[in-house]
């Protein structure tokens, strides 16, 4: 049952071939037709259950139709709460601003911040954020880093490294400059130094940047893990020339790698956050600034969007805030979970080498890069027959990259894991496919290792 093949029908996709943009992207890997969801699990409209380790690329965090929101959205529809307010003040707005700022804010010494809600999505969020360094410091240039990505509008754009999805834009994208990435230059390379020296060389061509963009765990880059160290030094490096230091925690925040924010291991406090993805907790377009209060120079109205007042998004939001972040228990969780993701898949390494190379990435953002791209693609295209929605990442897609719910249980987990192994089985060919990557007792023995 666990490996039953499942081919969708050629024709079911027919009326998406004819009527729909060939921009789509996604639906090419899973060519399937879904109907159903709950947890961890997507059925499709033959009935067939796929586990999802795509998670909507990290915007379902707690789950599909998590029963705690599905409870409270309903109830607050069911009495003709706001659903659309521009930026107007109504109570579920307001219960969400509390709830951020007391559950998550103020216990991290993030207390002095403010928040604005900009558009629906995370290149909303990156375009206020890179507006308002600019408009803050007075200067244009604004420095990001190999394999990052914040998203495909123009601004957000220029601080993307992908070639491909810059291509797509048809106009030059300035006003920004590119730096090596930790690791980026092999490991023997101060990366951080080389920063340093550009800023500090007159000759260098760097102009002096507003501001510096940065996810701590590159999810498209690659699963590619920022250290500690490293974030402390850029931190202080930024601190001593004024620059703005931006995080983009859209993909990585809200638990994604065991801790709400993802820089909160390295003790620093960025100038700006941008959120979104997981914010809501329901899949709900929400996108959100969280700025340094002195930063906040906008005039009424400066930067704006229809959709800043998505009610049904605040009311899940709130919800999710509640239920999984008021107590220390659900991170713990997240991290026991991702420890064991991280063994597993070691596992799967030391069997599968040398065509896997190693295990990149963070908490339960997590994934093993494969020696060639193509092979990536054929054993995340077999997980998907046997039923595993499972993505790939990195510069030429060669990582295959786990972006599961944070509420997956361990046996879920465990039966995608021994997917991926059934798949990686037949494409590598160096084991049968029948053997398992480890018997049940030595899962269960990890598991109550990291637990």
């Amino acid at each position: 049952m666990l490996y039953r093949q499942s081919h969708t029908p050629r024709n079911d996709n027919e009326v998406f071939a004819r009527l729909e943009s060939n921009v789509q992207s996604y639906a090419r890997s899973f060519p399937a037709i879904f109907n159903h969801a709950r947890g961890s699990e997507l059925r499709d409209v033959h009935g067939r259950r796929y586990l999802d380790f795509l998670a909507g690329a990290g915007s379902l965090n707690y789950g599909h139709n998590n029963p705690v929101f599905k409870e409270a959205l309903v109830d607050y529809i069911q009495q003709d709460g706001i659903t659309h307010s521009l930026d107007l003040h109504t109570e579920a707005k307001e219960r969400f601003l509390e709830a951020m700022q007391d559950i998550i804010l103020a216990p991290r010494g993030l207390d002095d911040y403010v928040m604005q809600f900009t558009g629906p999505t995370g290149t909303n969020a990156v375009e206020a954020a890179l507006k308002i360094a600019r408009k803050a410091t007075g200067r244009t240039n604004v420095v990001y880093f190999t394999n990052g990505f914040h998203g495909v509008s123009m601004g957000a754009l220029s601080v993307t490294g992908n070639q491909y999805l810059r291509r797509a834009a048809g106009v030059p994208l300035g006003n920004t400059t590119a730096m090596p990435f930790e690791g980026y230059l092999g490991g023997e390379v101060d990366t951080i130094a080389h920063l340093e020296r550009m800023l500090s060389d007159p000759s260098s061509g760097m102009e002096l940047p507003a501001a510096v963009i940065l996810e701590t765990v590159q999810g498209e880059g690659g699963l590619n893990v920022a250290s500690v160290e490293w974030l402390q030094r850029l931190q202080a490096l930024c601190n001593e020339r004024k620059i703005l230091l931006i995080v983009d925690d859209i993909q990585a925040g809200c638990g994604r790698t065991g801790t709400f924010f993802s820089f909160e291991p390295a003790g620093i406090k960025p100038d700006i956050i941008t959120l979104s993805k997981s914010l809501s907790g329901y899949g709900l377009p929400l996108a959100l600034v969280v700025l340094k209060r002195s930063l906040d120079v906008w005039k009424p109205g400066e930067h704006n969007g229809t959709f800043r007042g998505n009610n049904h998004a605040f009311v899940t939001a709130t919800a999710a805030l509640e239920q999984y972040w008021r107590t220390p228990e659900f991170g713990q969780q997240v991290r026991a979970k991702g420890e064991y993701l991280r063994k597993r898949m070691q596992v799967l390494v030391d069997k599968y080498s040398p065509d896997l190379v190693d295990v990149r990435g963070r908490g339960m953002m997590i994934g093993v890069r494969c020696a060639d791209p193509k092979r990536a693609a054929a054993v995340t295209a077999k997980a998907f027959e046997y039923g595993l929605i499972i993505e790939r990442a990195g510069p030429e897609d060669e990582v295959i990259k786990c972006m599961m719910p944070l509420t997956t249980s361990y046996d879920e987990l465990d039966e995608a894991l021994e997917i991926l192994n059934h798949a990686m089985a037949q494409e590598f060919g160096t084991v049968s496919a029948a053997t398992p990557v480890m018997s049940r007792l030595q899962a269960d023995r990890l598991t109550r290792e990291v637990a």
